[in-house]
């Protein structure tokens, strides 16, 4: 049987004209039973970061207004694409390919144990890797970078790469990790 993939999608590509395009091209390219995209939460979480420390929101209100943002990466992304939001990843419906609501996935997801933290140390990535988890699927992080040669989870981590939280979902659920930078064809894996 063909996996299912949980694919992360940066919220720094979000900035390509072509990105439909390149997501199109890499999907078609995917083995899979099905697909699910995760937008980051890009610019928009980024304005919620800056709030934060002019308003001091705290960590809990925070987190979830940056997964808001990243809802709404969610339902532009599916209509770049075509293709269904799904607010849930337990009952998958029958669409190959479809982009979830990371805020929806949390909500239903909190209280579960191993649920992510509610912190600025979790961001998409951890929420992708959460998500691949808690259906057994595998894991790509589509970034606008390469990933440097003798790649650790930790030095990602350390150097922003990925959010802090990260090498311990991976390390936890022993999460096999695609990394592509869709800004140019070839890609890193690291596991």
């Amino acid at each position: 049987m063909r996996p299912v993939v949980v694919a992360k999608v940066g919220g720094s590509l979000f900035d390509l004209p072509d990105l439909r395009d390149r997501l199109l091209r890499w999907i078609s390219g995917v083995e899979a039973e099905r697909i699910l995209l995760v937008p980051g939460g890009g610019e928009a979480a980024d304005v919620i970061r800056r709030l934060d420390q002019v308003h001091r929101l705290g960590e809990e209100t925070a987190h979830w207004l940056a997964i808001r943002m990243m809802a709404v990466d969610a339902h532009l992304l599916a209509s770049l694409l075509g293709v269904p939001v799904t607010s849930g990843v337990r009952q998958l419906g029958a669409a190959p390919t479809a982009v979830v609501d990371a805020y929806d996935f949390c909500r239903e997801d909190d209280g579960e144990p191993g649920a992510v933290e509610h912190s600025w140390r979790v961001t998409s990535d951890s929420i992708a890797g959460r998500i691949a988890a808690v259906i057994g699927g595998q894991l790509v992080l589509l970034k606008s970078i390469d990933l440097p040669d003798g790649c650790d989870w930790e030095r990602a981590s350390s150097g922003g790469l990925v959010d802090e939280a990260f090498p311990e979902i991976v390390r936890r659920h022993e999460l096999p990790v695609t990394w592509v930078n869709l800004r140019r064809p070839q890609h890193n894996s690291c596991e």
